[in-house]
């Protein structure tokens, strides 16, 4: 469905990263562009000379999504830890696995520094970045010693206070020696406030003030005084380009924000709901969710509505949900989410920082796929539920929600088998299919077997509100015409209930031609989806009984004479074949040397002792 010369021209003009897919969605390359709108087009163009390489990989995308981001310093980042994570077959790897440096202040000390650092570690310290540029990140924390006065020693405070002479950088004024005790460590952590806030990205008074001193330079014919200035304020701008993609501390959180669409329609309008998922402490994936809203729903309640359901349904529960908005049942949220990970999870709703940036990012991503993809959705609408209400036009019912197909498969009456398929809103629900191995019918009799199947249906008892057939359907499908409707019909009826039936009469090349329904053949559109849809149905029927078929045939095939044997399971039967290699020689065995074998007992020997030879006296 995925139709890469549509999606080329959905793409957006902004820096961001994409993800080329294979056929089986594995994830081939990673890469980052300035504007995904022209890299990404370059990859599909036949006049460009690419290389072997790309156009191989070329030759293998199936499709391709990807993530929007801020600026062009925050896609690098992205990219990655996406390929860290993934690590795409085309993209090169590096083998040292370089990483991206940091600025770290040690808060936890009594007189904090400003660091260097390669990564982050969960050591209760502040951390900033990551950055791209190695040479800005020692600007910036040369400058910040400057400006703010703090110590760039390794000595122990306050327990080294006094035992050696201040530094050099106190007698220039650029710290305030903690180590002789000239300044408390109140004031200090006032200094290292200010430094925090410097980082964090309130910059402006910073540049202001640099870019005052660098023009009056300029003005004194200062030149090079000038020039060193205005290397300072660039390094503070690439480090004050805020950064998202990798967050502060190493914990494992989901970000999720909503973006509805704004339409006409007075009762139902369309959201999307995008989740990135940071893993100790980097974005390193994201996914979106398409949601049909009624009209008048908030932003609040789509979120509490998808965090119950995306929940119930993932294995991995992160520490920590930030969400956009506000919900009303956080708490019990919380200690349901809580409960299933079995450690506290939180659900925030950032008001200021990096976490809001990152909220506001997803939302943006949101909104970019609601309105690139309207379209798309508009036509899986007319696949399903549009698919649907052209079939209630055929048959002249109204409310079809849930339809129930069936179908049987034998070869020449060997181990026949029924399969009944869901279809709810013109959908595949694969959790309801069931099989039926047929008992009670022998022989190819294809009637006799629909009949058993619907009757076992049917009369089975619901284990709760959620078993697949606690709902019945408000359609029955049969892969067949007159006889098998009328034998649905003749089970309903015996059993009470009045649930329409309608057959799919197949032509000479066993294609639906019609739908045969109340004794009447009706014909039906060729060209519509509610054909297709039919056509869908049948189809996923008959798949679905031919598979289970194939696999009871070879299973019987692969059947072994042990199994036969009461309290052989497949452990100690395979125990016994990798010892005796054979039939034969288990057969010839003596009690005791079965008994030795691994995972078999002096009874579970016995009764293979007495099985083979109770068939040698019988021979």
């Amino acid at each position: 469905m995925f139709n890469i010369e549509e999606e080329l021209k959905k793409l957006p003009a902004k820096p961001g990263v994409y993800i080329m897919h294979d056929e089986a969605d594995e994830i081939i390359y990673v890469g980052k562009a300035i504007s995904l709108k022209n890299r990404v087009r370059q990859y599909f163009q036949s006049s460009r000379n690419k290389g072997p390489k790309i156009e191989q990989m070329v030759t293998h995308i199936s499709r391709f999504e990807y993530i929007i981001t801020d600026s062009e310093l925050e896609a690098l980042v992205l990219e990655s830890n996406l390929i860290k994570e993934h690590r795409p077959k085309y993209n090169t790897m590096l083998k040292d696995d370089k990483s991206y440096p940091f600025i770290k202040v040690t808060v936890q000390e009594a007189f904090p520094r400003v660091l260097f650092a390669r990564r982050m570690k969960k050591d209760k310290n502040r951390y900033f970045g990551p950055y791209t540029s190695v040479g800005a990140v020692k600007d910036v924390i040369e400058l910040v010693r400057k400006l703010y006065q703090v110590r760039s020693c390794n000595r122990v405070l306050p327990r080294d206070t006094g035992k050696d002479r201040p530094c050099l950088y106190y007698h220039m004024k650029q710290c305030t020696a903690p180590c002789q005790g000239r300044i408390s460590s109140e004031e200090y952590k006032k200094n290292i406030q200010n430094v925090i806030r410097f980082l964090n990205g309130d910059v402006k008074e910073t540049v202001d003030e640099l870019t005052e001193k660098m023009q009056q330079a300029s003005d004194d014919m200062r030149f090079e005084e000038a020039i060193e200035y205005r290397n300072l304020i660039q390094s503070i701008r690439k480090i004050g380009e805020k950064q998202k993609i990798t967050g502060y501390g190493e914990e494992d959180r989901d970000i999720i924000a909503a973006a509805m669409d704004e339409s006409l329609d007075l009762r139902e309008q369309d959201a999307v709901v995008q989740v990135f998922f940071v893993r100790d402490g980097k974005l390193i994936g994201r996914d979106h969710f398409y949601l049909r809203v009624a009209r008048g729903d908030t932003k609040e309640q789509v979120l509490s509505s998808f965090l119950k359901q995306f929940y119930a349904g993932t294995p991995f529960i992160p520490r920590e949900i930030i969400l956009q908005k506000e919900i009303e049942d956080a708490p019990i949220i919380e200690e349901w989410l809580s409960t299933r990970r079995k450690q506290r999870v939180h659900i925030r709703v950032p008001k200021k920082g990096t976490k809001e940036k990152l909220v506001e990012l997803a939302e943006e991503n949101a909104k970019m796929v609601l309105s690139k993809d309207r379209e798309r959705i508009r036509r899986e609408e007319g696949r399903t539920i549009g698919a649907v209400k052209e079939v209630e036009q055929w048959l002249g019912l109204k409310g079809l929600e849930r339809m129930e197909a069936y179908d049987i498969s034998n070869i020449s009456g060997f181990e026949s088998v029924g399969s009944m398929v869901v279809y709810e809103k013109g959908r595949p629900k694969r959790s309801d299919y069931r099989k039926f191995k047929i008992k009670w019918v022998q022989g190819p009799n294809d009637y006799a077997s629909m009949e058993e199947v619907l009757t076992r249906r049917f009369t089975h008892e619901s284990n709760g509100e959620f078993d697949s057939f606690a709902k019945l359907p408000d359609l029955i499908l049969m892969d067949g015409g007159k006889g098998q409707v009328h034998v649905a019909l003749r089970v309903l009826e015996k059993l009470g209930l009045q649930i329409p039936v309608c057959g799919m009469v197949k032509d000479d090349h066993h294609r639906t031609r019609g739908l045969y329904f109340q004794d009447e053949e009706i014909s039906i559109d060729t060209s519509g989806e509610g054909f297709r849809l039919i056509t869908r149905i049948q189809d996923e029927a008959h798949r679905f009984a031919i598979e289970y078929h194939r696999s009871l045939r070879s299973k019987e095939q692969v059947h072994s004479l042990l199994d036969d044997i009461p309290g052989i399971g497949d452990t100690r039967r395979k125990a016994l074949m990798r010892r005796f290699k054979s039939l034969e020689n288990i057969r010839d065995a003596s009690l005791e040397e079965l008994a030795e074998t691994e995972s078999m007992n002096a009874a579970s020997a016995r009764q293979v002792y007495e099985f083979f030879h109770s068939r040698k006296e019988e021979e």
